[in-house]
């Protein structure tokens, strides 16, 4: 288990290095590469719809989400090359790889995603491990409440992320971040609604980086194993 949950992450990392390594190669102007794996909500196709709106499942790669790849799958390889020596003699060891493994997963799709629904999806399937990785000790009270504590915390910041989300479609039409960016810069959106959307993000911020006022799950997570302090408090 520890072999190929350590393996995987490793072929990540040099599958982002390689795609980093290809991306540098490009001028500075046109390091953007983005792939699409088909249409994944098509709203908008019937007819009579005043503003169609047709979602991606599609990633996208650029300077800043090439920084974060290697982070993730750097530093994670190292966390679980560290885990597989720490919870060698404990129950559950391929449940807590598994866990890990999909952490890991989650935050690509996070730092990927080429809209924000997809990006949404990694957002919430790293609060999911991190729920699962703080209570993996679940037959311990304090361990199962600082789960639950972290869970139901981040899900305050996630309803001001969803809101921030609704915001930029009611007044873009469009979910792609490239497209709002765009947007942004050819003064499509107001300052107020700019305002207003950009705070609501920050909002789910707080809640995964436990930041005022959602930091109160933090001191309690510590009931999790070792290597998931590290990777959720030091790689996230």
């Amino acid at each position: 288990v520890g072999l190929v949950a350590c393996g995987v992450v490793l072929g990540s990392f040099l599958l982002s290095a390689g795609a980093v390594w290809e991306l540098a190669k490009l001028p500075p102007g046109e390091r953007h590469a983005e792939v699409s794996l088909g249409t994944w909500l098509p709203l908008g196709e019937a007819a009579g719809v005043l503003h169609p709106l047709r979602i991606d499942w599609g990633f996208a790669l650029d300077p800043i989400s090439a920084v974060m790849i290697l982070v993730v799958t750097g530093v994670g390889f190292l966390i679980h090359v560290y885990a597989t020596g720490y919870m060698a003699h404990e129950d559950g060891f391929a449940r807590f790889f598994t866990y890990m493994n999909l952490f890991v997963s989650m935050m690509l799709a996070l730092v990927l995603g080429s809209n924000l629904l997809v990006m949404f999806v990694g957002w919430e399937g790293v609060g999911l491990c991190s729920y699962l990785l703080i209570g993996f000790w679940f037959a311990k009270d304090s361990a199962a409440d600082a789960g639950k504590k972290a869970f139901i915390t981040n899900r305050v910041g996630d309803f001001g992320f969803l809101l921030g989300t609704g915001l930029l479609v009611y007044a873009l039409g469009t979910l792609d971040i490239g497209a709002i960016a765009a947007g942004v810069e050819a003064g499509a959106l107001a300052k107020g609604t700019a305002t207003a959307a950009a705070l609501l993000l920050f909002l789910g911020a707080t809640g995964k980086s436990a930041q005022i006022p959602l930091y109160t799950w933090l001191p309690d997570a510590m009931e999790g194993p070792t290597p998931v302090s590290a990777l959720i408090h030091a790689a996230t």
